[in-house]
């Protein structure tokens, strides 16, 4: 009887493990098929932008590498809010991934509700890219040094307009943490994307703006119609060496770049996460990848899962920061 009971004991602790072992052996067996169907890369903001690119330039190689088609989506609206939401809620597969821009670190001091945390319903992949902004005046401005530009505000102070993307944006927090490193007071006047500030400074209307659309703003800046302040990164641009950065012009230890990072949801298999970082990594890497990005003024990060995570906390506090100093209300 004794040996019968043992017997059954085992058989019943056999039975409560087995789905367990059940569902280990299918999540492995799921990440070493992986991928056996298309995937698809959202970019929370409009075609063309930095992390547009870069995701373009990633899903055409993964695509070669793999044999599986991987889609970008663009999915722009509400500050990134709306395509990021959709990767958070999206199954922790490897199917569905976010091409962020730097706005995931921004939005939580820029909005009331969020429907998502950056910390909490993401898996950090890579930092895959960084773009500076320029900061530029219109021509009219009489200020042709960062020095010169601080010295005018504070003789001007709150008189000074510069033009933003939108709120909340990084050209915005970017203006308002040179602002306050500087200790000058400017004014934010917030347009519905970069070209409509870009033509309001064009026309002298509004005097600066800050801005990473090289495209745009560099072919003005040789013509005279605009001038270069600085750029935002921490060294100089190999595209553009001969702007000086705003930290080597007049403000120590400033830089305010747009970069951008892939993740994935929160739960998505380890084995998935790593080969996903092995081969973004990889194509990142290749030299045609990085002298296509260097045209367009972007510099190829391609850090680890951890340290892209310890880099998304650090912008979190840095931009929370900004915004309380520049008295910024969340909407």
């Amino acid at each position: 009887m004794e040996e019968t009971a043992i017997g059954l004991l085992l058989l019943a602790l056999l039975a409560a493990a087995l789905p367990d072992a059940l569902a280990q052996d299918a999540s492995t067996g799921s990440a070493q098929a992986y991928p056996n169907r298309p995937i698809h890369i959202i970019v929370p903001t409009a075609p063309g932008g930095p992390s547009d690119i870069g995701a373009r330039l990633i899903a055409q190689e993964l695509t070669k590498r793999w044999g599986r088609q991987v889609v970008v989506e663009t999915r722009p609206g509400a500050g990134t809010i709306i395509g990021s939401e959709i990767v958070a809620r999206a199954p922790p597969d490897g199917y569905t991934l976010l091409l962020s821009p730097s706005t995931l670190a921004i939005n939580p001091a820029s909005y009331k509700k969020m429907p998502y945390d950056a910390l909490r319903d993401f898996a950090p992949i890579t930092q895959t890219h960084f773009v500076p902004n320029l900061i530029v005046v219109h021509p009219s401005v009489p200020a042709k040094s960062v020095k010169e530009m601080i010295a005018l505000a504070k003789k001007r102070p709150g008189e000074i307009l510069y033009a933003s993307s939108g709120h909340g944006t990084n050209p915005h927090l970017a203006m308002e943490l040179f602002a306050s490193m500087a200790q000058i007071r400017l004014v934010h006047v917030p347009y519905k994307g970069t070209l409509p500030g870009l033509i309001e400074v064009l026309a002298g209307r509004v005097e600066m703006i800050a801005t990473s659309s090289m495209s745009l703003v560099v072919p003005h800046v040789r013509t005279g119609k605009l001038r270069v302040l600085g750029i935002t990164s921490a060294n100089r641009a190999r595209a553009l060496p001969e702007f000086p950065t705003i930290a080597e012009a007049g403000v120590p230890g400033y830089e305010a770049v747009q970069w951008s990072g892939m993740l994935a949801p929160t739960g998505t298999p380890q084995e998935i996460l790593a080969r996903l970082h092995k081969e973004t990594v990889s194509i990142l890497r290749t030299p045609e990848i990085r002298e296509r990005l260097a045209a367009d003024s972007a510099e190829i990060v391609a850090s680890s899962p951890e340290e892209f995570a310890a880099f998304l906390k650090t912008e979190i506090v840095k931009w929370a920061r900004v915004a309380k100093a520049a008295g910024i209300e969340p909407e």
